[in-house]
């Protein structure tokens, strides 16, 4: 309590004793015990504002300790819920005169600070999720054969000197002649390792599925680049592009400077062309998606889609040839060809994914070592059923002067 309250306070007091005791000597010296009207006023009056007094420091009290409570207020979920079963929020349910008990909790709930480990848990989506691979892999378009050699050889004809004619009764004949020349394409390897700890494949669901399924698709997308784009110089493949026919683009060609405002389906249509000549039907095209989608947006004079003139069907096709969406290629260029007779992939090792713990330092360290691998050999038969090129110089070959 208020020092200064405290002295107010008792001078009051002491005041009320003097007139008591007062009061006391007029009741001795009064026979008849009446008190002076006057001094009996007088004490009465001390004794209101004491009481008055003690009430207002009662009620600023009290609003202290209110204040004060109400800073140190439990402000969570479980202070509110423990504060409304005190006021006696459950009494009608416990008494057996409800069936049910409503409160409201006002207090501040965050997740952070009321919840604490998974209260809420989580839905586990089964499996890993990754971007798709190619849908269509190189080696799905061409004809496939197995070896157990490191080397495959074949015979194809490499002159042709056609001696035949017409000739007069008892005339010689004509001399034609084949040149024959025998050619290797060497296996090669194509693969790659990673390392896993021994508590990812024991501890993480599904893990080795997935890299079973995974690992593969990307040894194929490494093997698409080798059959389209491999130099020749082991240990690479001798690619189909490498080997092709390039698009003509001298002045002999059949199209050459005759097209107005020549853009990628007239190198497309001159590229046929050009395979037909060689007495060739082209089995597929293949394109970058860019290009693809490229040449479904361009419109002749009258701005009409020229894809409503030349594409067919779910299945892409230009002019009745299927079209073959593929990032092996580079894009601003194609392939187009018989993939059929033209060329063939070699199959010494088929791909496969092995696991191995003795590798290196594995049982040390505990790590399993993946390792997927492949050996195969491509033989391009005939150059000359393939055409390739850029359309940039497609274009410029063909555009009228």
């Amino acid at each position: 309590m208020d020092e200064n309250v405290k002295n107010q306070l008792d001078q009051i007091a002491n005041v009320i004793d003097e007139k008591i005791e007062k009061a006391n000597g007029q009741v001795l010296e009064n026979a008849n015990g009446k008190i002076d009207s006057v001094l009996k006023g007088e004490i009465n009056n001390l004794t209101q504002k004491f009481n008055e007094r003690m009430d207002a420091i009662e009620v600023a009290n009290k609003k202290n300790f209110d204040s004060l409570n109400s800073q140190k207020e439990d402000k969570s979920f479980k202070g509110g819920l423990i504060k409304s079963i005190n006021d006696g929020a459950l009494d009608s349910l416990k008494n057996g005169m409800s069936r049910s008990a409503r409160f409201e909790l006002k207090a501040d709930m965050t997740m952070n600070a009321d919840f604490s480990g998974e209260v809420v848990p989580a839905d586990r989506v089964p499996g890993y999720k990754y971007d798709p691979t190619r849908a269509v892999h190189i080696r799905s378009l061409i004809p496939q054969g197995s070896t157990t050699s490191d080397v495959v050889r074949f015979v194809k004809e490499s002159g042709y000197s056609d001696g035949s004619g017409t000739v007069a009764e008892g005339a010689t004949l004509s001399q034609s002649d084949f040149d024959m020349s025998a050619d290797n394409n060497t296996v090669e390897k194509i693969g790659a390792y990673l390392r896993i700890s021994e508590e990812m494949l024991a501890d993480t669901p599904q893990l080795t599925s997935y890299i079973s399924a995974r690992v593969p698709a990307k040894l194929l997308a490494k093997e698409d680049d080798q059959i389209l784009n491999g130099n020749g110089t082991s240990p690479n493949l001798s690619g189909i592009i490498t080997d092709a026919a390039d698009f003509d683009t001298s002045a002999s060609g059949a199209f050459y400077q005759s097209v107005e405002s020549a853009n990628e389906w007239d190198v497309i249509v001159a590229a046929l062309n050009q395979l037909a000549l060689s007495e060739y039907q082209a089995t597929q095209i293949i394109l970058h998606p860019t290009d693809f989608h490229k040449i479904l947006l361009l419109k002749d004079s009258n701005n009409r889609y020229l894809k409503d003139q030349v594409y067919a069907g779910l299945q892409p096709t230009f002019m009745g040839v299927p079209v073959v969406l593929n990032t092996a290629i580079t894009a601003g260029n194609y392939l187009l060809g018989n993939f059929s007779q033209g060329t063939q992939l070699w199959i010494r090792d088929n791909v496969s994914i092995e696991f191995f713990r003795e590798d290196g330092t594995n049982v040390r360290d505990g790590f399993v070592t993946v390792r997927y691998v492949e050996r195969v050999a491509l033989t391009n038969y005939l150059p000359n059923a393939f055409i390739n090129g850029a359309f940039s110089t497609g274009k410029t070959a063909l555009e009228t002067p």
